[in-house]
């Protein structure tokens, strides 16, 4: 049984499409699984045992080479987990005997979306939403217990060597506050909040080099700032390195849901793609507003600007924190 997986991105829901090859491979134990994605996931790809083979694209290449390339692969199975045009192409173009396309319910979005109806099943997953379809290839529906990234021991070991150089030792808290929308985003007077209740904590800031509002969070003696210090990787290691996590809906929450960490996610004006594991406590405020955007773009419609974020306590978290 050969089985093409495809996910181009974001990076939170490439890292929660990883629970598609152990889920496969829990019903066809010697399934040979491959996965295409964009070439800037392939690390996540590369070490996990139950991918057999990492296939990657990147912008300018030829989409047409590829389909020829997987072709040459005589798939039996092929999962289009994205969706979306490009993956399209190839759900079309790859031939197999069996094809399956992760379903978009756009009507259902409209609805949500616009006139605040929800019809989806709750509470929101993005795992469950990627792994139900696979009921119809006789894959039973469960969420795939354990961690789903496996990182290689030079990877913990480079991640260590950078708590180290920034004098970081003992338990901590590994805290990821930015997201790519600002409505995703806890306000940056929320998390000092949160680190001045907890002056017995140790706070590790994980953020990218473009993400200079971290700065103010170095005047607090018990928050250690990595931002822009650590790669992708090295950010999944340090998370797994950490005793807790707390995140706003951002990759670096899906990497620690997928490490199999105790997790606080803060979830804002995007309603799909909510973290899945029992270790993770969601904390969301429901209101008449809930949803204003697909991706947490916004804008805006309450009269209280950004109150699904604001509304969420440096108390509410911190006692969540104490409760992991």
């Amino acid at each position: 049984m050969k089985v093409l997986v495809i996910r181009f991105s974001s990076i939170g829901d490439v890292t929660q499409a990883l629970c598609i090859p152990s889920h496969i491979r829990s019903r066809y134990p010697h399934a040979e699984i491959h996965f295409l994605t964009k070439n800037i996931f392939s690390e996540l790809m590369n070490t996990n045992p139950f991918i057999t083979k990492t296939w990657t694209i990147k912008s300018g290449d030829s989409l047409l080479k590829m389909v020829s390339l997987l072709n040459q692969e005589k798939f039996d199975y092929v999962y289009d987990a994205h969706n979306n045009l490009r993956s399209n192409l190839f759900y079309f173009l790859v031939r197999a005997r069996h094809k399956l396309q992760k379903p978009m319910e756009r009507f259902k979005r409209f609805l949500l979306l616009r006139f605040k109806i929800n019809k989806f099943e709750m509470p929101f997953s993005g795992q469950r939403d990627l792994l139900k379809p696979l009921v119809k290839w006789d894959i039973p529906f469960s969420l795939p217990s354990g961690p789903q990234i496996f990182l290689k021991a030079e990877t913990l070991h480079s991640a260590q060597d950078i708590l180290n150089q920034n004098n970081i030792s003992g338990l901590f808290v590994a805290v990821a506050p930015s997201a790519a929308h600002l409505f995703k985003r806890w306000p940056v007077d929320k998390w000092k909040e949160l680190f001045t209740l907890s002056p017995d904590i140790q706070f590790v800031v994980l953020a990218g080099p473009t993400d200079h509002f971290t700065q103010e969070f170095n005047l607090f003696p018990n928050v250690k700032n990595l931002t822009g210090k650590t790669s992708l990787l090295e950010s999944a290691a340090i998370i797994q390195l950490a005793d807790k996590v707390v995140s706003n809906d951002t990759g670096l929450l899906h990497f620690s849901e997928q490490l199999d960490k105790k997790t606080i996610a803060l979830m804002g004006a995007a309603p799909f793609g909510f973290p899945s594991k029992p270790r993770t406590v969601i904390i969301k405020k429901d209101l008449p507003c809930w949803p204003c955007s697909k991706h947490g773009q916004g804008p805006c419609v309450n009269s209280e600007f950004h109150r699904c974020m604001n509304d969420i306590t440096a108390t509410e978290v911190k006692q969540k924190l104490e409760q992991l």
